[in-house]
C-alpha cells in the first residue's frame, strides 16, 4: 500500500476526547494488549498527531504519529500498527517467518507468496483467512511487515504451500516508515518452541501425518541448506554450522582468544555489505546517495542474520561531505576488477544441476521440471515472474542461467599466453562493395580480434592480389580497422586466413562470396 509515495492531506494534533477514544480502539482492536502497554503506545501527554493522506492508489489513510514516528494507520475502520509499533510488542499479531531475500519484493509492492514461507519445527501459527498477521525474517523476530492472511492455516496446508498468501499492507522501508526515524529492525532472537503434539493442538494447526511429515522435512532440510547457501550465495555469509562457531554472529562479542578485533571485524562485514549493496541495489542514476539513504535502505538489508551493522564500531567514517552537514556518496569506481574466475558453459550446467539435486529442486512428479526457490528466482526470473512462475523445465533453466552470465572468450596464439576477453567475439567479417566507376572493391573487418594486424594483412593481400589495398577506420567500430583490397579477392583471403593463419571457418563469414570459377574477376 505505501510502496509509492502518498500524498499528505492534513497533519493537526489528535483532541483529547479522541485520543481517548484511540486508546478504546485499540483496547478493542489488539486485546492482548494490557492496560499498561496501550497508555505508553498512546500517552496521555505526549505530542500525538493525526495524518490524513491518499495512498497511491487512491485509499483514504488515517495515520497516527507518536514521537515523530507511525504508531497506527487506520484503513476502512480497521486500525493497523506500523512496524515502529511492531518492534515494541512483537508478539502482537500471529507471526510467520520468510527469507531475507523475499523482503525486497515486499517493498516493492508484491504480495507474499507461500513457497516464500519459512516452516518452524512447531508449525505455522493458526490463523483464519483475512487475519491480520506479521512477517518476520529468518533468525530475528523483529516483524518487517504486515499484512492479511489470504487463506487460513489449514487451506496453506493443504494447497502444500503454494499460491498467493498475504496480502501486503506495509512493510520495513515503504514511504509510510520512511516519514518516520527510519530506524532498523532491532534484533530479537527467535521464541524457542516445541514442535507441536501430534495427538493435541497448541496453538497451531495440525495437518494428517503424511503432510505433517512432509513439512518437518521441508524445516530441517530446507532451513539448514537456505540459511547457509542463500547467505553464502548473495553475500558470502559462512554456513550455519560454521556461523555458530563464530564469534562475530554471537552479537560481535569476540572472545578474547579470537585474533580479530572488533573493529576489524566490523570492517570485514562493512564492506561485505557496501560491495553487495553495489553489485545489487545501487545504480549509477542514484549516485551522489547519502550515506544515511545507503545505509539505512541498501547495506542493512544485506547483512547475515545474526549480525548488526554499527559504522560507529568500524573505522570507515570518512565521508565527504558535499554541503555543511551533508554526508554523500558521490562516485564509485565501476571499472574496479571483482574477483571470479571464469566458467565454461559445461561447469555452468554442472553446478546448476548439482545445485538443484542438493536442495532438492527436482518436481517428484515431473523429473524434467526445476522448482525455483528464491536464489533462483532472483536469478533468472522477469519482475512479471516472480509470483507467477514456480518451475521451468531442465532445458529453459539452464539457458536463463547462461543468458544472465557475461560471455568472454579466449583467444591462443603460438608461444603467448592466452587471452581472455569480455563479451563475444565477432566473426572476421568479409563484404563486396562497388565504388567509383563501377569498380569492386572487397572490405575485410575485425582483424584484430584474433591477433592480426591490418597492415601487414594488407602489406600480404597487396603482394598475393597485385592490388592495391588501403587501411581505414572501420565505420562504427571505435579504433577499428578495415582492410581495402581492389577487386574481388575473397579467394585469396579465404587462403590467406584458413591456410596461413589457421583460423576456424566458423569464425570467418562472407567466404561464399568468392568468384566462381571459370568467371571473370
Amino acid at each position: 500500500m505505501f510502496a509509492k509515495a502518498f500524498r499528505v492531506k492534513s497533519n493537526s494534533a489528535i483532541k483529547g476526547s479522541d485520543r481517548r477514544k484511540l486508546r478504546a480502539d485499540v483496547t478493542t482492536a489488539f486485546p492482548t494488549l494490557g492496560t499498561d502497554q496501550v497508555s505508553a503506545l498512546v500517552p496521555g501527554k505526549e505530542e500525538l498527531n493525526v495524518v490524513k493522506l491518499y495512498a497511491h492508489r487512491g485509499d483514504a489513510v488515517t495515520v497516527y504519529v507518536c514521537g515523530g514516528n507511525p504508531i497506527l494507520f487506520e484503513l476502512e475502520k480497521n486500525l493497523y500498527p506500523t512496524v515502529y509499533t511492531l518492534w515494541s510488542y512483537p508478539d502482537l499479531l500471529p507471526m510467520f517467518t520468510t527469507w531475507p531475500l523475499v523482503l525486497e519484493k515486499l517493498v516493492g509492492g508484491a504480495d507474499l507468496m507461500l513457497p516464500g514461507l519459512v516452516v518452524p519445527p512447531a508449525g505455522l501459527p493458526r490463523v483464519q483467512n483475512g487475519d491480520l498477521c506479521a512477517i518476520a525474517l529468518v533468525g530475528n523476530r523483529a516483524p518487517v511487515a504486515i499484512g492479511v492472511a489470504a487463506m487460513s492455516t489449514a487451506e496453506m496446508l493443504t494447497s502444500s504451500l503454494k499460491g498467493r498468501g498475504f496480502s501486503m499492507l506495509h512493510t520495513y522501508r515503504d514511504h509510510l516508515w520512511r516519514s518516520g526515524d527510519k530506524s532498523s529492525p532491532p534484533s530479537l532472537a527467535p521464541l524457542a518452541l516445541d514442535p507441536p503434539d501430534l495427538n493435541e493442538e497448541k496453538g497451531s494447526v495440525q495437518a494428517d501425518p503424511t503432510l505433517q511429515g512432509d513439512v518437518r522435512r521441508l524445516t530441517l532440510e530446507g532451513e539448514d541448506k537456505a540459511n547457509g547457501e542463500v547467505r553464502q550465495q548473495m553475500c558470502g555469509e559462512k554456513s550455519l554450522s560454521e556461523a555458530s562457531e563464530d564469534p562475530s554472529v554471537r552479537g560481535l562479542n569476540p572472545d578474547p582468544t579470537d585474533r580479530k578485533s572488533l573493529k576489524e571485524q566490523m570492517d570485514e562485514l562493512l564492506q561485505r555489505c557496501f560491495l553487495h549493496a553495489l553489485k545489487c541495489q545501487v545504480k549509477k542514476a542514484d549516485l551522489p546517495l547519502l550515506t544515511s539513504t545507503l545505509l539505512g535502505s541498501h547495506m542493512f538489508s544485506c547483512c547475515p542474520e545474526g549480525r548488526q551493522l554499527d559504522v560507529k564500531k568500524s573505522s570507515y567514517k570518512k565521508v565527504e561531505e558535499r554541503s555543511r552537514g551533508v554526508q554523500s556518496v558521490v562516485a564509485v569506481d565501476w571499472r574496479h576488477p571483482r574477483k571470479g574466475s571464469v566458467l565454461e558453459g559445461a561447469e555452468v550446467r554442472t553446478i546448476i544441476i548439482n545445485y538443484a539435486k542438493k536442495n532438492d529442486l527436482v518436481d517428484a512428479d515431473n523429473k524434467n521440471l526445476v522448482k525455483l526457490d528464491p536464489i533462483l528466482c532472483d536469478c533468472i526470473l522477469e519482475k512479471n515472474e516472480q509470483h507467477t512462475v514456480m518451475k521451468l523445465p531442465w532445458d529453459s533453466l539452464l539457458t536463463r542461467c547462461l543468458e544472465r552470465l557475461q560471455p568472454a572468450y579466449q583467444v591462443t596464439f603460438p608461444g603467448q599466453e592466452p587471452v581472455m576477453k569480455k563479451g563475444k567475439i565477432c566473426p572476421i567479417d568479409i563484404t563486396l562493395a562497388q565504388r567509383a566507376s563501377n569498380k569492386k572493391v572487397t572490405v575485410v573487418r575485425n582483424l584484430e580480434a584474433y591477433g592480426l594486424d591490418p597492415y601487414s594483412v594488407a602489406a600480404v593481400l597487396q603482394q598475393r592480389c597485385q592490388a592495391s589495398t588501403t587501411v581505414t577506420p572501420a565505420p562504427g567500430a571505435k579504433d577499428g580497422l578495415q582492410v581495402q583490397i581492389q577487386g574481388n579477392q575473397v579467394r585469396h583471403l579465404s587462403r590467406l586466413l584458413l591456410e596461413d593463419y589457421q583460423l576456424p571457418r566458423k569464425h570467418i563469414q562472407g567466404l561464399e562470396k568468392a568468384p566462381k570459377p571459370g568467371k571473370k574477376k
